[in-house]
């Protein structure tokens, strides 16, 4: 299809705005780092917290009145209430009983009326969907902490386990990364049981339908029955003994051995340096639990270092809301920005890329985390990690993300620590073919069905999109399908392919993200895109791909396979499902084009960009606007919105295609000189 030239230029137009916006977001010292957007557990799992440490009306570390603070924080949080008096995960869910009770509890902490309307919408909502008897574990935690259910509904997690033998089934080194920093201080809070008690004006027992269940441990309804019986039995056992081992020798030698664990990972001097434990939300708030269960005063070091670590998440751009991010995207943002400026011919002669290109080297990391114990041999190893600092836990994805561009962008100093990477992606390959997130890992589906598995996602097994992630890496390092390791992420990723053609998305909003990522990295190794399986994933996307050339999927895909592709249009999805249909049709393909003039009409112009109705986020002209949750954490459980997708992937998809416009007009204008010749 021979694009019409006006066409062309607007599609130019709509890229250079778009890059002009995304510079101008760009930081001094080179990097990027937008907003990451999460649901309403972080506002009142914090208010929670601090009541339960016995802060709420402590004056913060830079002089601030604690109350205040957290009245700005629950002023966020009643905002997030839906309609319906629940909260949810993300607009369009269902809602989530779990986030609810929080949210109901924090506010009645907070000196909200039980009989005013929010409250009483609230109450009735969460009776409606079950009742506060249907928290999953995480959540029980906070409310044993606050004497609201026993202890005996709580999962048992014995700190003992820092003491595993490493051939034993469960052990830290076997489950995820982020499971590892969140098992070991809820390990020493149901060892210690802090127990705050509360006035009875205070209590939940309105938002319980049997309070006979409120005492009582649930398990996941999709535990099978056979290992729900099982596990129930090991959790009454461990119960069994906690009061005879409680003040033991050996409980106490436990108790120091995880804490020292914990420390070690939270540590911030030299290469092991991190910004809080995991250098994420949930464990940076049991931790200080655990401060304060283990009696360190609030002006030990380390707990002032790791409550002005949290704080630090805290945005505050009107005086009357405070809402919390569960952690920092600098890695990962700074990475993408800089492979959609390389779509774009921006190289290491252009100043923001050089500046952007010396910021991620400088945050390489070669410090021998975790992930060491689970790879044999001595590995070489450069890798990045997402946020600012956490060098204890490095990723494939960003490493892979990270290593692309700095080779796409040039320069000796950059391809040269691209190059360095590749060993370590090398050796973090799974036996299956795929790669994880965060380790080598053999999947052991029984961890799943654990009593505090219910965030969904207790261990870090290979995905798709991932795997996808690596193969672009692994062809940038000039590896194709002649190498072993190519050619098993290849079958890795065919072997996962759904009847319908598409691919399930683990880190982003769902077969959509997953198909793109599925199969831009075969294609680029050298799959032929004739394949029978590329032409399903293609016909697949095609068939989703709305009337007006947009891509739009909801996270309820997670919940109702059906749903899948289906959903309101967004900015990055259209990006993804126009990155994956040029990368399996060509430029000349007009669903490609249809998807990319759905992104240059719907694009933010200077009247838009300055209209909060249109712009409620405060975009810059040249950027587009996105209130949808098309990032994921846990699927089913925890959603996020990165307020750069809605940016860096169009500046990708249209310098992507633009691109393949110009290589496929100079090899038109190339055949034509050959005719002529030949004549």
């Amino acid at each position: 299809m021979v694009i019409d030239p006006i066409q062309l230029e607007r599609l130019k137009e709509t890229r250079d705005r778009a890059i002009d916006a995304l510079l101008s977001l760009q930081h001094e010292d080179g990097h990027w780092c937008a907003e990451l957007e999460g649901d309403s557990i972080l506002q009142s799992e914090y208010i929670l917290m601090k009541w339960i440490i016995e802060q709420e009306h402590s004056t913060m570390f830079d002089g601030r009145d604690g109350w205040m603070v957290l009245s700005r924080i629950a002023n966020k949080l009643r905002d997030q209430q839906r309609p319906d008096g629940g909260w949810g995960q993300y607009p369009g869910s269902d809602v989530d009983v779990s986030g609810s009770v929080k949210a109901y509890f924090a506010l009645k902490l907070m000196g909200d009326d039980p009989r005013s309307d929010h409250m009483t919408r609230a109450i009735a909502c969460i009776r409606a969907h079950g009742g506060a008897e249907k928290c999953n574990s995480f959540t029980n935690f906070y409310l044993a902490c606050l004497g609201q259910i026993s202890w005996s509904a709580v999962p048992a997690i014995p700190p003992e386990i820092v003491r595993l033998p490493r051939w034993f089934y469960f052990h830290l080194d076997k489950v995820s990364a982020w499971t590892r920093t969140m098992i070991l201080p809820l390990a020493l809070v149901t060892a210690l049981r802090p127990t705050r008690g509360l006035d009875d004006s205070q209590g939940i027992d309105e938002l319980y339908v049997d309070s006979k269940e409120r005492h009582r441990l649930t398990m996941r309804s999709e535990t099978p029955r056979l290992w729900s019986g099982f596990f129930r039995l090991v959790d009454s056992a461990l119960k069994l003994i906690h009061d005879p081992i409680s003040n033991t020798g050996f409980r106490r030698n436990s108790i120091q051995r995880s804490m020292d664990w914990i420390l070690e990972r939270a540590g911030q001097d030299g290469d092991a340096g991190t910004d809080g434990l995991g250098a994420i939300f949930p464990p940076m708030v049991y931790i200080q639990v655990v401060f304060k269960a283990l009696g360190y005063e609030r002006d030990n070091p380390l707990v002032r270092r790791a409550e002005e670590e949290l704080d630090a998440f805290f945005i505050e751009d009107t005086p009357e809301r405070i809402r919390i991010q569960p952690c920092f995207s600098p890695v990962w943002d700074t990475g993408i920005a800089l492979y959609a400026l390389a779509d774009c011919g921006f190289d290491q002669t252009d100043e923001p890329a050089a500046r952007a290109s010396a910021w991620l080297r400088s945050k390489e990391c070669s410090f021998q985390g975790d992930w060491i114990r689970n790879v044999s041999g001595s590995v070489p190893f450069t890798g990045w990690y997402f946020e600012y600092h956490n060098a204890w836990y490095p990723d494939c994805d960003d490493t892979a993300m990270v290593g692309k561009a700095l080779h796409r962008i040039g320069g000796e100093a950059n391809v040269e620590a691209s190059k360095r990477a590749l060993d370590w992606m090398l050796a973090m390959q799974n036996q299956d073919g795929g790669w994880a997130a965060f380790d080598r890992t053999v999947e052991r589906p029984i961890l799943e069905y654990v009593p505090f598995a219910d965030h969904n996602a207790m261990q870090d097994p290979s995905c798709t999109d991932i795997t996808g992630r690596a193969l672009e890496f692994l062809h940038w390092q000039g590896l194709d399908a002649s190498h072993p390791a190519v050619r098993s992420g290849v079958d890795y990723i065919k072997n996962c392919q759904r009847p319908e053609g598409c691919f399930f998305g683990r880190w982003g909003v769902n077969y959509i993200y997953g198909t793109w990522q599925s199969i831009v990295g075969p294609i680029m190794c050298g799959t032929d895109p004739q394949e029978e399986w590329i032409q399903r994933a293609g016909a697949w996307l095609k068939s989703v791909q709305q009337a007006d050339g947009s891509f739009g999927e909801s996270a309820n895909s997670y919940v109702d396979p059906s749903l899948m592709g289906q959903g309101p249009s967004t900015a990055s999805q259209t990006s993804w499902g126009a990155m994956a249909l040029l990368a399996v049709y060509g430029s000349e393909d007009p669903d490609v084009l249809r998807a990319l003039q759905w992104l240059a009409a719907t694009q933010l112009d200077a009247s838009a960009a300055a209209d909060p109705a249109r712009n409620p986020d405060r975009d810059p002209a040249g950027s587009w606007s996105e209130t949808e949750f098309t990032g994921t954490g846990f699927p089913k459980v925890f959603y996020l919105r990165y307020h750069l997708y809605r940016l860096y992937f169009p500046v990708m998809a249209l310098g992507r295609y633009l691109a393949a416009q110009e290589d496929s007009a100079d090899q038109s204008v190339q055949e034509r000189t050959a005719s002529v010749s030949m004549r």
